[in-house]
């Protein structure tokens, strides 16, 4: 098991009681993983906050930050494909993929949901981790760079987990905040039946001139899910 993905799995979900009465051990286990160094410290923080003041405080930064708009949304399909039919195949694509592997998905999330993805990861073979974590980086990289728009300290601490999911495959955050990810909560909240209804986000550094191959990058998650669907993507 990569038990770096398996404690950033964790520290992405909904900060429920559950979670809170782990966090005492999974910050132990923070400085044993093999993080990166300079992530190490960082990463400690999020735990630290998580156990102070009052649990209901940290269960609503969370959903504001994750529940409240599409451009920070946890659902990697979200980004790629928005509200379109397009979704649905992905998403039994991907759920293939989990379960041709021997994985059991929880009925009460979705395939693409990224804390999901990163526990499926933390236990599949290298080499199909690896490939799925490649072909979804452009969209960790713009999920950092959005939550660092926000500008608050949940944000600032949420945004190290997706620094450290990139650094498993050899990457540093490199998108810059566009004009969507500089939007207060109000104005997600607001504007978010509006926003279903708008073209699915592109994803990749805004100063790119080859937007086609960022565009084709993200698009690449989806094609090589296949490639995965055999036996040797059977999980360890």
């Amino acid at each position: 098991m990569n038990k770096r993905l398996a404690i950033l799995s964790r520290l992405l979900r909904y900060p429920e009681a559950e979670l809170r009465a782990d966090l005492p051990d999974i910050a132990a286990a923070i400085p044993e993983a093999g993080f990166r160094r300079d992530l190490v410290p960082r990463l400690l923080r999020l735990p630290r906050r998580l156990m102070q003041g009052d649990g209901l405080d940290r269960e609503e930064e969370y959903v504001r930050l994750f529940d409240r708009g599409r451009g920070t949304s946890l659902h990697l399909f979200e980004h790629v494909h928005g509200d379109t039919r397009n979704r649905g195949p992905a998403m039994i694509e991907l759920a293939q993929v989990y379960e041709q592997s021997g994985y059991a998905l929880d009925a009460r999330e979705l395939p693409d949901f990224l804390p999901l993805f990163l526990e499926f990861c933390a236990v599949a073979p290298e080499e199909v981790a690896r490939n799925l974590l490649t072909q979804c980086a452009p969209i960790v990289d713009a999920l950092h760079a959005r939550l660092l728009a926000r500008g608050s300290r949940e944000a600032r601490l949420y945004a190290v987990l997706l620094a450290a999911t990139l650094a498993e495959v050899g990457c540093r955050p490199a998108a810059k905040a566009d004009a969507e990810a500089e939007r207060s909560d109000a104005e997600e909240f607001a504007d978010l039946d509006a926003a279903y209804e708008s073209e699915p986000v592109v994803f990749g550094p805004e100063s790119d001139p080859d937007k086609e191959g960022a565009r084709a990058k993200v698009a690449a998650m989806i094609q090589r899910l296949r490639h995965f669907r055999g036996p040797s993507a059977t999980a360890r």
